[in-house]
C-alpha cells in the first residue's frame, strides 16, 4: 500500500487549482451566493474543459485518484459546485449526480442546479430526487424523493470519500491563510507567528490535518482494491476529517481574531461553505454512532489495527 496520490493524479489536481483560480478564485463563491442558479454557468465550464465528467471512479485506480485530486483542489477554493457528488453518479443509472442523504429530512447543497440527482441513505436506500425545498444557508435545500430501489450499498463508498476530499482541500486553505496571516500581523513589534503560543497552535491544527491527509489515501485504497471494509474505511475517514475541521478552523478563527468572521476575509467564506460537508448527511456524533453501528464489534482493520 503507498499511501500517495500518483504522479498524474498530483498534476491533474494542480491544474485544477490553477484553473479555478484563473476563473475567479475566492469571488466564485461569492457570485453563487448571491445568485444561486448560475452556480453551473460560473465553474460547469471549467469543469467540462478539465475533463472532470469524464473520470470513471469506479473504473481503474488512477482515475479514481484523479477524482479526489480534483475535489481536493475545489475545496481548497471553496469551490460552489457539488464536484464530489456528481463525480460519484451511479454506473448503473442514467443521472448526474449522487448525494448521500439521512433517512430523515434528507437534505443537500443543490440548489440553483438542475440535474438528475439520486439520493442514497447509508442503509443502500435510493431514491429519485425529485424535487428542492427553499434554498438555504451554502446552498442546502430539503429534497424531496421518491423511492427507487436498495441497490445503493456498493455506492456508498465512494460517495462518502470523495466529499471528504473536498473539506480536506478546505483545511488545506483555512491553514495557509492562517500561516499567511500570522506572519503579516504584528504585535509587541513582531510578528505573531514568533509567538511560541501561536506555534503550538499552528501545530496542533496541522497534525490533525496530516492525520486527515493520510486517512483520506487510505479510503482511496481500500475502495480502488474492493475491501468489504470500504464503506467502515470511508466513514472513519468522514468521522477524522469532521473531527479535524472542529480543530483547524477553530486554531484558524482564533489566530484571526474577530477579522476571521467578517466577509472580508477569505477564511470567514470557507469556514461558512464547509459547514454542509461536515453536518451532511450526519454530524459527528451520528456519524461516530453510524460507524460503531456499521464496524460492530470486528472493528477497524488495516491502518486501524
Amino acid at each position: 500500500m503507498i499511501l500517495d496520490l500518483g504522479d498524474d493524479a498530483g498534476e491533474y489536481g494542480r491544474q485544477a487549482l490553477r484553473a479555478f483560480e484563473a476563473a475567479g478564485g475566492d469571488l466564485l463563491v461569492q457570485r453563487a451566493e448571491a445568485k444561486p442558479a448560475e452556480r453551473e454557468s460560473l465553474v460547469g465550464p471549467v469543469l467540462t474543459e478539465l475533463g472532470a465528467w469524464e473520470l470513471d471512479v469506479r473504473g481503474e485506480a488512477d482515475e479514481l485518484e484523479a477524482a479526489a485530486a480534483l475535489c481536493r483542489s475545489a475545496g481548497y477554493w471553496a469551490l460552489p459546485y457539488p464536484v464530489a457528488e456528481r463525480l460519484a453518479r451511479p454506473a448503473d443509472l442514467d443521472v448526474d449526480g449522487l448525494v448521500v442523504v439521512a433517512a430523515t429530512r434528507p437534505s443537500g447543497a443543490l440548489a440553483g442546479l438542475e440535474f438528475r440527482w439520486v439520493a442514497v441513505t447509508l442503509a443502500g436506500v435510493r431514491s429519485r430526487v425529485t424535487g428542492l425545498g427553499p434554498d438555504g444557508p451554502a446552498f442546502v435545500t430539503e429534497l424531496e424523493l421518491s423511492a427507487l430501489d436498495d441497490a445503493g450499498v456498493g455506492d456508498l463508498a465512494v460517495a462518502l470519500t470523495l466529499p471528504c476530499w473536498t473539506l480536506l482541500g478546505m483545511l488545506d486553505r483555512a491553514i495557509d491563510l492562517t500561516v499567511a496571516h500570522v506572519t503579516l500581523r504584528k504585535q509587541f513589534g513582531q510578528p505573531l507567528a514568533s509567538f511560541q503560543g501561536v506555534q503550538f497552535q499552528l501545530t496542533d491544527a496541522e497534525v490533525e490535518r496530516s492525520g486527515v491527509d493520510i486517512l483520506a489515501k487510505y479510503a482511496l485504497w481500500s475502495i480502488a482494491t474492493g475491501r468489504p471494509e470500504a464503506v467502515d474505511d470511508s466513514l472513519a475517514f468522514r468521522l477524522a476529517a469532521i473531527e479535524a475541521a472542529e480543530v483547524v478552523f477553530r486554531v484558524c478563527h482564533q489566530l484571526h481574531g474577530a477579522v476571521g468572521f467578517c466577509d472580508e476575509t477569505t477564511l470567514s467564506w470557507l469556514s461558512r461553505y464547509s459547514q454542509p460537508l461536515r453536518r451532511l448527511p450526519l454530524g459527528l456524533s451520528a456519524t461516530r454512532a453510524q460507524l460503531t453501528r456499521s464496524a460492530g464489534r470486528r472493528g477497524l482493520t488495516g491502518l486501524y489495527a
